[in-house]
Parts: C-alpha cells; structure tokens; sequence
C-alpha cells in the first residue's frame, strides 16, 4: 500500500463534562482513495483514553496521541506503530500536566513537545512538557518543561489561569510557538540540546481572544492563530525572534453562539482556513503573499456539528472535517485556484472523531 493516503483519527471514548457524549473508539486509521474517494477501515484499538490529539512520523508510521482525560491530574502521551495493518502500542508517559491538548514531533525527530491545557491545581502543573524520543519510536521520561503563571481573566471562566492549547515548532527549525488560551499569548521558545524550553519572547493578543491552535506560512515570517472565545483569526508578523500583532478578523457572524477550533493553510499558502464551532462552518481566507495580511473568503457549512478539527491533504486537493457531534469526517474537494470548498457528499463514519490526521508511508 505504498503511496496510499492514511488517516489516524482519534475519538472520544471516555467522558467528560465539556464533550458532549464518548461513544468512540479511540484510534482508528483508516486508507483513502483520493480520486474514487473510497475509504477503508484498517485498524482501530480502544487500549487509549480519549486520544484528542495526534502527530504522525510518516517515515516510521509512529503516532503519538493525547490523552485527556477530565480529573486527572496528569495526561499520557502513547506512542503507537502501525504496522502490517495493525496497530501496535510501543508505550506512554506522563505529560507532567493535566488536559493534555495537543503535540508535536520536533523537525529532527528528537523530541515530543507536549501543551497542557490544565484545570484547576495540583500535580506538577506544568503547561509545556518535552519528551525524548528513542531510537525505537518510544517516549522517554519527560527531560524538560515549562509553566505559564498568571492568568488574563478577560473570560472569567476560562481566563482563570494559564490554559496551554497548542504547541508547534518554526518551518526553519528549532524555535516553538505555544498559543496559551488563558493568557492570551503567543509564546516563543527554544530548546537546548538536553530538551530543556527556554523562553524568548511573547506577544499579546486582543483582550478575550483566547488563542487556540496555529498555522505558519512556510516562509516563517506569516503566523496564523484561531482565537477560540470570541471566534478571531490574528496574523502575526515573527521577525526572528520578535513577535508582532499585525491583523485580527472574525471568523464567524457576530449574532450567534460559536467558538473558533482548528486552523490550516493550503500547501501553497494562499488560502488559510479555520473552523467554527457553533456556527459548524469553514471560514476562506485569501492570504497577501507579500503582507501576510489576510482577506475573507466566506464560509462553507462544516457538514455536521462540531467541526472541531480538519486536515488539508499533502497535495491540498482534499479537507477532512472532523465533526465531533455529527458522528463523521466529511470529505471535500478544494479548488487550489480560489480556496472554495465542494461537499463530496462522502462521509467517514466514526462517533466523536476530535482528530484527523492524513498521511503517506
């Protein structure tokens, strides 16, 4: 099956008091034909708590999933392998911080950084952890990390306290962004050759965003960040390591309930896109190639509930929208030339897929 597109979908499969029902299976991957758009179920296991979150290293078929799981005080992190059409568990460790919310494989497949969203106190508490990765694909113990004190309480509820939301590494390498929703901060870091986060700069983003997940041109000068709370996009400009606030927009109609989830850039980086939840769409953005600045497109109903995560395929023909409430992936076509989005009418169904990753071998 060399060349064929993977998918590794993560699914709810243990409460919790903010999801709505878990009645799914945990990890599953799955093969898609991307012309007839058949997909086939390869392999699921159930042996991982509420996977929210995975990375995939495509030249070993390793994936490492997220568990987050409501009152513990510390999340997992499991490292899986799939091999001959089955998934293998390799092992898991501790994220040194509870509601582990997303993570990341480092460009020299050194180490895994994990982002701690955390809920209340106790435990180490720490909101960035970083992991070894061994030569075998296993996770060592946690050889460095990093709290975030204080609290921006714009959003009382929600800005009570650091909450860690994603962590992703700079396209030149060795420089990582964590998006902290608690605090309304973008967050620049660097590692040293122990694993050990130092911090370098930040930047702060309009009061009550709570910024959430991020997507970087490959030029590294263009960061993208969706702002959960009050459904943004902000584009900020990274200069080194100078961070600068340049261009904030809604991503949804401001008259009704939503909250911005997950955001991506086409391969070519013209197009950024981001999901709502609540208004369960797709916002288009075009982006200026030589500004950054960013110009709406509109939006595209997600095809069901809850699109709380999506994924671009390699060559930017396909996106597949995990909505979470709808119980399915949807397939869509994207014409490369103008952004817009074409409902496939295809469906993967999964209950409570929270996470879509594709990938090739």
């Amino acid at each position: 099956m060399s060349g064929s597109l993977f998918l590794a979908v993560g699914s709810l499969n243990r409460e919790a008091p903010y999801f709505q029902g878990a009645r799914g299976e945990g990890l599953t991957i799955y093969s898609l034909d991307e012309d007839t758009f058949e997909v086939k179920r390869l392999a699921s296991t159930g042996s991982i708590d509420n996977p929210t979150f995975l990375s995939v290293d495509p030249g070993t078929a390793t994936i490492y999933a997220n568990s987050e799981v409501f009152g513990w005080h510390e999340g997992t992190v499991s490292a899986y392998r799939f091999k001959d059409g089955e998934i293998v568990y390799l092992n898991k460790q501790p994220t040194l911080g509870s509601i582990s919310a997303h993570n990341t494989i480092s460009r020299d497949g050194h180490f895994l950084l994990v982002a701690n969203y955390a809920m209340g106190s106790g435990g180490p508490d720490q909101s960035l952890a970083v992991l070894p990765i061994l030569a075998d694909g296993r996770l060592g113990a946690p050889c460095g990390s990093a709290a975030h004190p204080g609290a921006a309480g714009h959003v009382p509820d929600r800005q009570e306290r650091s909450h860690a939301h994603c962590v992703v590494e700079t396209p030149q390498g060795g420089a990582f962004l964590v998006a902290d929703l608690g605090l309304d901060e973008i967050i620049l870091y660097r590692l040293t050759a122990k694993g050990v986060p130092q911090r370098i700069s930040c930047v702060k983003l309009p009061a009550g965003a709570g910024p959430r997940h991020i997507a970087q041109h490959a030029n590294g000068r263009f960061v993208y960040v969706s702002n959960e709370l009050d459904s943004t996009v902000s584009f900020i400009e990274r200069s080194g390591d100078a961070l600068s606030l340049v261009q904030t927009l809604p991503t949804a109609p401001r008259d009704i309930e939503t909250y911005g989830a997950d955001i991506h850039l086409s391969p070519d980086g013209r197009f950024l896109y981001c999901s709502n939840r609540g208004h369960d769409s797709i916002a288009c953005f075009a982006v200026d190639q030589e500004t950054g600045r960013l110009n709406p497109r509109g939006h595209m109903p997600s095809g069901g509930r809850t699109p709380r995560n999506f994924a671009v395929t390699p060559d930017g023909r396909l996106m597949l929208v995990a909505n979470q409430n709808e119980d399915c992936i949807v397939i869509f076509t994207r014409d490369q030339e103008t952004g817009t989005l074409r409902d496939t009418g295809r469906r993967i169904e999964i209950n409570n897929p929270v996470c879509v990753k594709a990938f090739r071998l």
